[in-house]
């Protein structure tokens, strides 16, 4: 297998045509999923917990850096630069755009109306994070370590008395859009060799 760099996740994203979804009725986001090589090989990718806010629907939450698009940002990419600055104090370039993922929307109602659109980063080192009122903690999850047997699998969210796909990563549950967002990146970008 060919070991993942950034510049392989560059190559088989460039070569990916992602499915867009059309809904003028849905507020636009975007989140960054922001990987660097971790000092022990490989790459990492820089998740964050939100802090509990009420108004937040997705409150404490493991998620990516991002969120709603604003009125002067002139396209969703400049959406997700905008966030992570504002987040987590890490300020990226176009020139760090690796590719683009599926959008997402959330499959309940009870969720607002949202189509997110995940942006890939890749930087060359982790840099340091300074941390929001919105983000009460970040962690650099190893990609090896997502695809790790028993990682990934069914979780019953106490939040929601359901169960879910997804990653536990220590005493992280990562589920819902996030998960939707991780797995198909790691189809993509790990196990998809047809682009090498």
């Amino acid at each position: 297998m060919t070991p993942v760099t950034l510049e392989v996740v560059r190559r088989r994203l460039t070569a990916h045509s992602p499915d867009r979804v059309v809904d003028p009725s849905a507020v636009e986001a975007a989140v960054a999923l922001v990987l660097a090589p971790a000092g022990r090989g490989g790459l990492d990718a820089l998740l964050i917990e939100r802090a509990t806010r009420p108004e937040d629907p997705w409150s404490g939450q493991v998620a990516f850096p991002g969120g709603r698009r604003d009125p002067a940002d002139a396209s969703l990419l400049d959406t997700a630069i905008r966030e992570v600055s504002e987040e987590v104090g890490v300020r990226l370039r176009e020139t760090d755009l690796l590719g683009e993922l599926d959008d997402v929307h959330p499959r309940t109602k009870t969720l607002p109306s949202i189509v997110v659109r995940p942006f890939v980063f890749g930087l060359h080192s982790q840099p340091s994070i300074r941390h929001s009122e919105e983000v009460a903690s970040h962690y650099w999850a190893s990609l090896d370590e997502l695809m790790t047997p028993g990682v990934y699998g069914d979780v019953e969210i106490q939040l929601v008395q359901r169960t879910f796909p997804a990653y536990r990563l220590g005493h992280l549950i990562v589920w819902g859009m996030t998960e939707r967002i991780i797995t198909p990146f790691l189809h993509l970008a790990i196990e998809d060799p047809t682009n090498d």
